[in-house]
């Protein structure tokens, strides 16, 4: 893995499903099983992406295709009954679509998902052109990095930041929990040791665990 913070370039898939917008919609279905995902971009042209369809997207046919519903259910569910007499990705489709650039943080896309309640999303360039696609899953792969990777980088771009006359603090990484501990003349700067590891990528959790050299002062705790 490259350098803190990681972006979407580092962890999107570069091969993606997607269909046209005049893709009818038995084939979206057959698409989405033969490559088990749950949406997939719908492009124009030479692949500029112009919304997404999902699952969700293609179950009102099926749970609206026998029912009859009153005036007061239609007016409630009009995209759903619009969704269900809908036969290509283009009327099926949400749209503008939900994108993110490749050189947007996992942070930021993972906002994104949070917000717009988006489980995937297009990787776009400038034009809007399809380059990638990152799901939850992408974000999560910060998490696998190794530990020793994980403590190194919090010696180089914390300890040696922050204390770099204090040779006696103890970095330690266990499942990407990391230990900080030691001896130190200036305390202060202790909470934000913990900010600064915990915006390492692949960090879970941060623990402090210093003592203030003449003072007997102790400072423990997760920041």
């Amino acid at each position: 893995m490259s350098e803190t913070p990681h972006i979407v370039s580092d962890v999107m898939t570069r091969t993606v499903v997607a269909v046209g917008r005049d893709a009818p919609f038995k084939e979206m279905v057959q698409t989405l099983r033969q490559w088990r995902v749950s949406a997939m971009p719908v492009l124009e042209g030479e692949g500029r992406v112009i919304g997404v369809v999902s699952e969700a997207d293609l179950l009102p046919k099926e749970e609206l295709r026998d029912s009859d519903p009153g005036r007061f259910e239609q007016l409630r569910r009009l995209p759903d009954l619009a969704k269900a007499r809908a036969v290509t990705a283009e009327e099926l489709m949400s749209s503008p679509a939900v994108s993110v650039h490749t050189d947007a943080t996992l942070a930021e896309a993972a906002r994104i998902m949070a917000v717009r309640g988006v489980k995937r999303l297009p990787v776009v360039d400038a034009e809007g052109m399809l380059l990638g696609i990152v799901s939850r899953a992408d974000l999560l792969k910060v998490f696998l990095r190794p530990d020793e990777d994980i403590e190194e980088e919090v010696r180089r771009t914390v300890v040696a930041y922050l204390f770099p006359g204090d040779s006696g603090i103890h970095v330690g990484v266990d499942e990407g929990v990391v230990t900080l501990s030691g001896q130190l003349r200036d305390t202060a700067p202790i909470p934000v040791a913990a900010r600064l590891a915990r915006a390492v990528e692949g960090v879970v959790d941060v623990e402090c665990h210093f003592r203030g050299v003449g003072r007997g002062e102790t400072t423990a705790g997760t920041f």
